[in-house]
Formats: C-alpha cells, sequence, structure tokens
C-alpha cells in the first residue's frame, strides 16, 4: 500500500506571512556570450495558411514506418511531410463536419494541443495497426464528461480520440470515426491539455511498450484556485499513463498499467490513472535514447520556468511550489525554504522571467535529449527553449544540475553569418516579405530522423531545421 503524504504537503500550501517574496530569485543572468553554441540551419517545409493566419503548429512527429513526418495545427488540421520537406498533404482534419468534433480553438492556449502515432501504427496483424491519436479542446460540450474539475464553469471540453486508418501508408486519412477515451470538462478558457507520447524507447515486451503519456495542466485561472494539481482524485496538473488498446475494472474505453503508481494503493481517493502530478501546464515530453529518463518542461505562473526529470509517483510540486521555491502569489516566490520539501521532485533547471535576455514574460518550451552525433555541437545535450522569446538552451545530459539558472547557456542560428535567436530569424524573413514582424515567436522544438532537430512557430508556417555549423 502507497501512503500518499496529504499532511506532509499540507504544510507547504502557502509561503509564512514573514518570507521574503521576489520576482527574480536568480541574481546572476544566463550568460548572453559565455558557452554559446552556434549551429546553422535551413529551412524544411511550409505549412499553408489557414483563413490567412499563418499555422499554428504545435508538433512534429516521425512516422518512421511510412516515411513521414506529421505535424499539427491548433485549428484542426493534420498534415503529412515528406522526408525531405518538399511534400506537404493534409492528412486529417479533426474540425471536419463528418467527425462532429467543433474544434474549440479560440484565443492562443486552446484546439488542436497533440497527437501520437502507436508504435504499431503500420505494422500489420498487430493490436496497434493504424491507431494514432488526437488530444484536442472541443466546443461540443453535449456528452457527459468522464473528468470534471472542482470549480469554475464548463468553457469547453478536452477529449482524447483513437483514430484507426485502414491503410496506415495511404496519403489521407481512410478511416471512419474516432472513438473517445478521455473527455474533461474544462472550468477555464487556459491550461488545458498538454503534451502526449509514447515511450519511444520502449521496446516490444518492455512494460511501458505502448503506454500513452498524455500531460493535462492545471485546469487554468491564476495560481490553481482549486488545488487541483496535488489533489490525487483529480486529472488536472498530472501526466497519465494508460493502455489505449486495453480495458479495466473502472472502463472499457482504456486500461491502467499495474505498474502505474496509484493503481494498486488501495485509496479509494487517487485515480489509478495518474503517473506524476503537481504540473500547471506541462507541455512537452522527452526521454533520453541513452537512459531512458523521462523529462517534462512545465511552464510556470508569473515568476519560475522549470524542466524536470519525471519518474512514476512523483510530485513536482505546484502549486505549492514554482520551481524550487514556495509558491506566494502573482508577485512572486517566497526565498525563504527553498527546495525544503523532501517529499517533492524539483527540478533539474530553472529559471525566472526577469532575466534579461527576455523583453516579455517567459514560457518554457521544447525538449530534445540529443544524443545524435549528427550535429557534433549538440551531441549529449539536453534542448530545451523559451516559447515567447524564441531562445534556445541547453544542459548537459550526463551531467544533470540541481536546479537554478546557472548551468543554463544559450545555442543560436547563424543568420546573414551572424548568431541569431529564432525570433530574430522569423524577423528577418517577414520583412522580407514585406510583412510586419512578429513580436514573439510561439517556439516548438522536436527530433526527427537522422539526428534532425526541428523547430516550429506560429508566426510563419515555416518549419526550420537545425544543421551542423560551418567548420
Amino acid at each position: 500500500m502507497r501512503v500518499i503524504p496529504r499532511v506532509l504537503a499540507a504544510l507547504f500550501m502557502v509561503a509564512p506571512a514573514s518570507a521574503q517574496t521576489t520576482d527574480d530569485p536568480f541574481p546572476e543572468p544566463i550568460p548572453p556570450a559565455e558557452g554559446a553554441i552556434q549551429v546553422d540551419y535551413t529551412e524544411f517545409a511550409v505549412l499553408p495558411d489557414l483563413m490567412g493566419v499563418a499555422a499554428r503548429m504545435m508538433l512534429i512527429v516521425d512516422e518512421p514506418e511510412t516515411d513521414r513526418l506529421f505535424v499539427n495545427d491548433m485549428r484542426g488540421p493534420l498534415y503529412s511531410v515528406s522526408y525531405n520537406g518538399l511534400s506537404v498533404l493534409r492528412y486529417l482534419d479533426i474540425n471536419a463536419a463528418a467527425w462532429g468534433v467543433r474544434v474549440q480553438s479560440s484565443g492562443r492556449e486552446r484546439g488542436f494541443h497533440s497527437f501520437a502515432f502507436h508504435p504499431q501504427f503500420a505494422q500489420s496483424n498487430t493490436p496497434g495497426y493504424g491507431k494514432f491519436y488526437t488530444w484536442v479542446d472541443t466546443e461540443n460540450t453535449q456528452p457527459t464528461p468522464h473528468f470534471r474539475p472542482g470549480a469554475g464553469t464548463r468553457t469547453h471540453d478536452t477529449v482524447l480520440l483513437e483514430w484507426t486508418a485502414r491503410t496506415p501508408a495511404a496519403a489521407t486519412y481512410d478511416g471512419g470515426p474516432p472513438r473517445e477515451l478521455i473527455r474533461v470538462e474544462q472550468p477555464f478558457a487556459s491550461h488545458n491539455g498538454g503534451g502526449m507520447a509514447f515511450n519511444p524507447v520502449a521496446a516490444p515486451g518492455d512494460a511501458d511498450f505502448g503506454m500513452l503519456y498524455v500531460g493535462l495542466a492545471d485546469g487554468g485561472s491564476r495560481g490553481d484556485p482549486s488545488n487541483n494539481a496535488q489533489n490525487l482524485g483529480s486529472v488536472f496538473g498530472k501526466i497519465l499513463r494508460i493502455d489505449p488498446l486495453g480495458s479495466s475494472p473502472a472502463n472499457s474505453r482504456y486500461g491502467i498499467p499495474v505498474t502505474n503508481p496509484f493503481a494498486a494503493d488501495q485509496d479509494t481517493l487517487s485515480l489509478g490513472e495518474i503517473f506524476a502530478y503537481g504540473l500547471r501546464n506541462p507541455q512537452h515530453f522527452a526521454w533520453d535514447p541513452a537512459t531512458g529518463r523521462m523529462y517534462v518542461t512545465d511552464i510556470g505562473q508569473s515568476t519560475v520556468e522549470e524542466l524536470n526529470v519525471v519518474t512514476a509517483g512523483a510530485n513536482l510540486g505546484w502549486n505549492r511550489w514554482e520551481g524550487s521555491f514556495p509558491y506566494a502569489d502573482r508577485s512572486g516566490v517566497s526565498t525563504e525554504n527553498q527546495r525544503g520539501d523532501p517529499t517533492v521532485t524539483y527540478p533539474v533547471i530553472e529559471y525566472a522571467h526577469p532575466d534579461s535576455l527576455f523583453t516579455s514574460r517567459a514560457a518554457v518550451t521544447g525538449l530534445v535529449v540529443y544524443r545524435s552525433a549528427d550535429i557534433p555541437e549538440l551531441t549529449n545535450l539536453v534542448l530545451f527553449g523559451d516559447l515567447p522569446s524564441g531562445e534556445i538552451f541547453y544542459l548537459p545530459a550526463d551531467d544533470l544540475p540541481n536546479g537554478g539558472q546557472d548551468p543554463i547557456r544559450r545555442i543560436l542560428l547563424t543568420d546573414a553569418e551572424q548568431p541569431q535567436t529564432l525570433l530574430h530569424v522569423i524577423q528577418t524573413k517577414q520583412a522580407a516579405q514585406g510583412k510586419t514582424p512578429a513580436t514573439r515567436v510561439d517556439l516548438r522544438m522536436y527530433p526527427g530522423p537522422q539526428g534532425q532537430v526541428f523547430l516550429l512557430n506560429k508566426r510563419d508556417g515555416l518549419i526550420r531545421v537545425m544543421v551542423p555549423g560551418a567548420s
């Protein structure tokens, strides 16, 4: 039986009244030049505008069995892209009337969040043949949700859908309507679905093979007012782990792996689907191909952005903690009792919004553990980025830090023979096209085949790919 430290966690619910509060807990800024790595990039592919607006790209996934990449637009389309980037085809539109999903994509945070192909997608005569999954906000709130929040007003639902292609290698989706696995009632318009993925390191026969990891944010509003993230009876603020092809005593829609940390804890108040908890807005997962270690980037409130190692049953702290610091309120964090709760898994690295590299609010994004030798400058590094600024950072994959922003160093792109941020690259391109330059990037970053690292953004519909710097 697993003993859940509810009482101990309650001791850290709020910062002491006498605590010092700050919006910048790191006195030394991230060095702008020291240790910086410069790599080249190329323009790889362009996704089409939708209603005159650039594609709102969130994710690019390699499907090696069919020799294609797939990229989504938050408004509903899912595109296939050839390995050379020359062919871009609409594979599926979730928002098509035939499916009845009615994607809710208004605002910056809602829409088609993520998708994942079952590792057996293109392997005939296997249970996962033709299966892929989408995690999407819908304005269709007629069905009864499987999970409800503790407060707020039902603004929309987030649904996990299973699609089954008859011919996985076909140019466009040729299957029927999707099967609904999970429906979550959303109480606010922000902090909805998060990242979703199968563990790419797991092999057939491994306990983790075919298990789907699903990120779900805390439900929205500032500070997680319903304390969802720390509530083991709520799906909000969690990473879930399910068997999408299985079933359980609780439902026939999906299975709950017996190895999940709360699946057999004999506590009727905890959900067996939960793999890790205490997250605010988990947008990206990555696994280290060398060690199997799992990482997540979790977008902070107003002060600290963080990157974490995730283990089964881990409490990542929110909303008691923002990074290594007791969460105070929207004005900052407490500087007392840093990393003071032994039951919490604290960040590997973290950084603060007021750092001089950022001109506005920050938001951690992108996550690649780079073990390839194709871009030697990046080998054995963990790559991540900052969403609005387009800054790209790294830390060593084999000597992980213990929090703070001191170990963080920059990765810059060669543009006109000068080291530049992705934001500058996009602005230069738009100016040359006669367009008004963007003021933010909305960066996403993912690995591809042959050691590629793809850079996505929501400002120009252009997919870029890192390549080795000129020697």
